[in-house]
This record gives structure tokens, sequence and C-alpha cells, in this order.
């Protein structure tokens, strides 16, 4: 299986998520230049990172297996030097930084949500903009001071459903592939079908926001008295005892 080595991914143009020829590759091992990717989910729930060599992933790892915290959120600082030391690369030798999702727009979801609805919910809103204006907005430079300044590179922000497909269908056995995402809501995608055909994926067809199987399911965790982002997994564990209404 060839995934066109000495790759980078790049947002995609009219539905396509493309791996090109990279720009630069830093790390000479052997002989032979290596691309290292890092890649980062973090400020939502599950924060991880995992690192990628050449289109081998040689590490990754969730940052609540070295903080004991469930579900942790927060900059996935351990997970990030786990997968480097298994590398035995620094921060200095990354080649390129990418993101899961695109915060701007997912904060233009939020935004026109609440407008839609205002005054209802204005309160909770209220709540999460502390932490949007702190944080969320600032995603490069969180980002870049976590880790330590010691990155110049670049960052790539994906659309959140992209990287579900990338991370479903790069790492599979297959060169051709369908693929279906679907959670709760990313920035507006709730849903999506894809094809995948050697290094590229093409988006068909998106289902939007506020549609959402995701959604639905997280309300009825909620109605049994689950929280929701943590507990869908014991509402689907305790769906087998349950009888038809």
């Amino acid at each position: 299986m060839d995934r066109d080595r000495y790759n980078t991914p790049e947002v995609r143009s009219s539905g396509t998520l493309m791996w090109h020829g990279a720009a630069r590759s830093v790390s000479l091992l052997g002989g032979k230049q290596l691309m290292n990717i890092l890649g980062i989910s973090a400020y939502y729930h599950d924060s991880a990172a995992a690192l990628v060599r050449d289109g081998d992933i040689v590490a990754a790892a969730q940052e609540e297996r070295f903080t004991r915290k469930k579900h942790d959120y927060s900059f996935p600082q351990n997970a990030i030097d786990y997968c480097l030391r298994e590398a035995e690369i620094g921060r200095g030798d990354l080649d390129l930084v990418v993101f899961y999702d695109k915060p701007l727009l997912k904060f233009e979801r939020i935004l026109e949500t609440y407008v839609s609805y205002s005054p209802s919910g204005f309160k909770l809103f209220l709540m999460g903009l502390p932490l949007w204006l702190k944080q969320k907005l600032y995603t490069p430079r969180e980002l870049r001071n976590g880790l330590g300044g010691e990155y110049e590179g670049r960052f790539v922000f994906l659309e959140h459903h992209e990287s579900h497909a990338a991370s479903a269908f790069f790492p599979s056995p297959f060169d051709e592939a369908a693929i279906l995402t679907m959670d709760g809501v990313g920035e507006w995608t709730t849903g999506s079908i894809a094809v995948g055909r050697g290094s590229q994926i093409e988006l068909l067809k998106e289902l939007q926001f506020p549609h959402s199987l995701g959604l639905l399911y997280s309300a009825f965790t909620y109605f049994t008295g689950f929280r929701v982002n943590s507990g869908e997994y014991k509402l689907m564990g305790l769906a087998p005892y349950g009888k038809p209404i």
C-alpha cells in the first residue's frame, strides 16, 4: 500500500482532502529524509496527540493516560512528550503540526445558534464565552506556547469530519473505500459520506447542524442521568437490557 511518502495534508479544495509533496524535510536518519507530522486534539474532550513519520504512525496517546483525569481536555503536553520520545526527535524537528478542527468556524456556528435562539440560552453563552476569548480563538498561539516556542513551522487546521475520515481511511489496508463519519457536531457538519482513493479523500455529502444523530443520542444520555460526552458508552451498554416500548 502506497500512501505517497514525504507528504503533508492540506485543507481540501472542492470537497477533496489531498496529500501533496512536502515543502521541506528537516530530519535526516540513515541517509533518508523523514517528514515528521504531529497531530493534536485539545480543548474539548479526550485531548490526544499522534506522531506520523512518512505516513506511518510512530506513536499516539490520550492525555488522560498520563494525568489520570478522565476525558482530560487540556493541552496534551504529556502525550506530545511521549510521542516525541518514541520518535526520538525534539519539537524543533517537527515539519508540520496539524489541529483536528477549525475553531473559528466552530465559533461562527455557536454565535449564530445563540443569536437565533436568544434570549434563551444567553446564560450558557456567557458561561462559555470567557474560554473562547481567552483560549480557543487563539489556538495557534496556544499551540505554539504549548510547544515551548521551539516549533517554528506552520499550523494546519482541518475540518472536524475531515480528521475523522482521514483517521479511518489512511491507516486502513484499503486503497479505495467508502467512508461514513458521524458524531454530535464538528464545526457545522454532524455526519458525512466520502470516498477515499489512494492519497485523496473526496467528500460527497454532509449532514449539517442542528440535524444530528449524535446529538440525539447525547440527549437520551442526558435524559437517563449520564454526562454528555462521557456516559454515552454506558447508555450503549445498557441498551441490550431494555424492553421495547
